[in-house]
């Protein structure tokens, strides 16, 4: 017998029965089944404390109907009167109340077999997919909507928040840790042989896809957009003059002219000033260097620009249309996808730099948890010394939710309805139950406390005169 048909074959006796406390027996616990509702799943401890607040619950309830029971027929055991018709009225209608009420509650999570009204009982079991799209548009519309999540970050300034977080004592060092653990985790999952292999065969997959000549074309396309190597060109071009006028540089001519001359020119060495021609020619050589480069970098037109943009054109179009180009870069990737000795050269390079990331990883004093700690620390500051940083990022995380948001609660309600759609009907209202029965339980208590005053007032009302005249011959 599974637990569904536990449920009904004890839930259906009546109230207070057992079969109202799920969970009381300790059933609460039992691992869910494979298409239950996992999301309802709770540790055992929260379970057991769920349990055995709803058992305390339905007992009092039921208690409570049992206690205005038995005053309902103990009053049959006095004499007729004024006063034991007053207290039958009130336990009768307090009865009333607490079985109507029970009938309410437990119609919620359990067939009831009632003629004509059973259709309208296990409403929570009977109703699992309806609940679950209501509350999947209920979260879409009224949570993650753009207006919601907009105004969550305008109320929450989380800018101003990770700022603040950021710059308290220990919370860098503590993402640092953080952050640490998450890469030795990451580590050990791809130490896993068969994701090793799935990752090997995913970058060759990725290299086969590649157009190598194409690709190398279009990189220098880009790079060369719009006169973009040309500012290039001119950064280089202002670090060589710089290099060129460095006395350590000219010094390294001089000799390299000096050894050239003692080397080509043994005789003329021994009769000539080599230390003096060095020195000249070393002087010479870069005034005439130092001098073409400010000529080329105050020229925009330079012939040496000129020819460097064709040079650079005529690259791009080899490598888009030359064949010869095109069969170097299949080679290429050929090679890349299976040469052996590049294989295990990888490899071996990819195991020792993982060995000592793991190494450094699990260490307290890590060296990345370090930088990540430091690099968080300099962003808080960064946060904090700068409110205009802070409204932008806020304004850009604004802006990214209207944009994200339609998605996102459509991906989540979409979620929820799935999700809701393979829980077990019964199992759903079971531990629903278990989760928010003991509160309906007061439902029950109200109804009898409730149902007792009116019948007080009812029989106050109905014997109005007979109490009139006998408060006047207690008056009297």
């Amino acid at each position: 017998m599974d637990s569904s048909t536990r449920n009904r074959s004890s839930g259906d006796g009546g109230p207070g029965t057992a079969g109202e406390a799920p969970g009381a027996e300790g059933r609460s616990t039992a691992p869910l089944p494979a298409d239950g509702p996992e999301a309802f799943a709770v540790p055992p401890p929260a379970a057991t404390a769920h349990a055995l607040a709803l058992a305390r619950s339905k007992w009092l309830a039921t208690g409570l109907l049992l206690a205005v029971t038995v005053v309902f027929a103990g009053t049959y055991a006095f004499p007729p009167g004024l006063a034991v018709d007053c207290v039958r009225a009130m336990a009768e209608a307090a009865m009333v109340g607490a079985l109507a009420d029970w009938f309410a509650v437990s119609a919620l999570f359990r067939r009831i077999p009632l003629p004509w009204v059973q259709r309208h009982t296990d409403i929570i079991a009977r109703n699992k997919e309806r609940i679950g799209g209501n509350l999947a548009t209920f979260v879409r519309d009224k949570f993650l909507d753009a207006p919601s999540l907009v105004n969550l970050i305008r109320r929450h300034d989380p800018a101003d928040m990770l700022a603040q977080w950021l710059t308290s004592p220990g919370n860098a060092q503590l993402l640092g840790r953080q952050v640490a653990r998450l890469a030795l985790a990451a580590l050990d999952t791809v130490e896993d042989a068969r994701i090793q292999r799935f990752m090997n065969q995913a970058a060759r997959a990725l290299v086969g896809q590649l157009d190598l000549s194409r690709t190398m074309a279009a990189a220098l396309e880009a790079l060369t957009h719009n006169g973009r190597h040309q500012v290039l060109l001119d950064d280089v071009l202002g670090r060589v003059t710089l290099l060129l006028r460095a006395p350590e540089t000219r010094t390294f001519i001089a000799e390299a002219i000096v050894q050239w001359i003692r080397r080509e020119h043994p005789l003329k060495e021994k009769v000539l000033p080599t230390d003096w021609l060095g020195g000249k020619g070393a002087g010479a050589i870069a005034q005439a260097i130092d001098s073409l480069l400010a000529e080329v970098a105050s020229d925009p037109s330079h012939q040496l620009r000129t020819a460097l943009d064709a040079a650079v054109q005529r690259l791009i179009e080899r490598l888009q249309t030359d064949p010869e180009w095109e069969r170097r870069g299949l080679e290429l990737r050929e090679y890349l996808q299976n040469d052996e000795t590049l294989g295990r050269y990888v490899q071996e390079l990819w195991t020792s730099l993982r060995e000592r990331l793991q190494k450094d990883l699990s260490d307290e004093n890590s060296e990345v948890s370090r930088k990540v700690a430091a690099m968080g620390q300099w962003l808080g500051m960064a946060l904090a010394g700068d409110p205009a940083l802070r409204v932008r990022l806020n304004v850009r995380l604004q802006l990214w939710a209207t944009q994200v948001a339609p998605d996102l609660s459509q991906f989540v309600a979409e979620h929820i309805r799935n999700t809701v759609d393979r829980w077990d009907a019964k199992e759903m209202a079971r531990l629903v139950e278990l989760h928010i029965g003991s509160d309906l339980q007061y439902i029950r208590i109200n109804g009898t406390v409730v149902g007792g005053l009116i019948g007080l007032v009812l029989f106050a009302l109905s014997h109005a005169s007979e109490l009139a005249r006998g408060l006047g011959a207690l008056a009297g």
